[in-house]
């Protein structure tokens, strides 16, 4: 590992773990939550104060970087070769409910290319981190996706955007075909770790509709490190500022995508 890349992960890593912290201690208590979009896309003090403690940590340690995280830090510095992509609760509505299932996600981009990206469920004492051309590792224990082949055999992850109120039937669509075509699913809740648990095998597949570049920095890298696939929902090349996530082991992708199109009828 270069030096630059240690001391990157050292930061990103004592900050994920100084938020895990901030999280633990108040995942089981009363919460003071207030709503961003709609009544289902919420934020809570934690949320901020969690944003607020990593953004510290890192710009203080390298201050000439951009900085783009969920709740409101934008610091986008002229010139800058590296941009910080962070989440610093991803999961909120779980952790609003005591739901132990929510994590903080650092990513660091360079050139339009995710370098590293690191995801800690600070409940579980959970690190997945990769660094590009490097692996993907969970508390320094290398991962592979699974070998299941074939979807009727397969785990998968989703959840819901924040208008499913209002596209219910469309986004039902999709799950009632996968349903259908796979061994179950499951819905947890927290995007990051969806994609981590498809990393590591625990799920043999995932999508989910308009997640932001925050929700699957990380993620993302981590599942191709880890010898998964990654793309949008026609099969091309993901992008961390389009709507469509599909993250699979790579042996179930192309019958993911075909249930896809049934529902697309592209």
């Amino acid at each position: 590992m270069e030096k630059g890349t240690k001391e990157f992960f050292a930061a990103a890593k004592g900050a994920a773990r100084a938020a895990g912290k901030l999280i633990r201690e108040n995942w089981r208590k009363s919460k003071q939550v207030s709503a961003k979009s709609n009544a289902i896309d919420l934020v809570t003090t934690v949320d901020h104060a969690s944003e607020e403690l990593i953004v510290d940590i890192l710009h203080k340690r390298f201050p000439a970087h951009s900085i783009l995280a969920e709740e409101k830090t934008a610091l986008a510095l002229e010139q800058a070769e590296y941009c910080w992509i962070i989440d610093p609760l991803d999961g909120t509505t779980n952790f609003v409910h005591s739901f132990p299932q929510c994590s903080v996600s650092i990513a660091l981009e360079r050139a339009g290319k995710i370098v590293l990206g690191l995801v800690y469920d600070p409940l579980r004492n959970e690190m997945f981190h990769a660094l590009a051309q490097q692996g993907a590792f969970l508390n320094g224990t290398r991962l592979r996706t699974s070998e299941v082949a074939l979807l009727d055999n397969a785990l998968l992850g989703t959840g819901f955007p924040y208008d499913h109120k209002d596209k219910g039937d469309f986004y039902l669509g999709f799950f009632r075909a996968f349903m259908l075509s796979c061994q179950g699913i499951r819905r947890a809740g927290s995007a990051a770790l969806d994609l981590c648990y498809v990393a590591s095998g625990r799920l043999d597949g995932f999508w989910e509709f308009k997640l932001r570049a925050w929700d699957t920095a990380a993620g993302s890298l981590i599942v191709r490190e880890a010898g998964g696939t990654v793309t949008d929902f026609s099969g091309k090349e993901f992008s961390l500022w389009g709507e469509q996530t599909l993250a699979s082991n790579g042996r179930i992708h192309a019958e993911m995508l075909a249930v896809i199109q049934t529902v697309t009828g592209s």
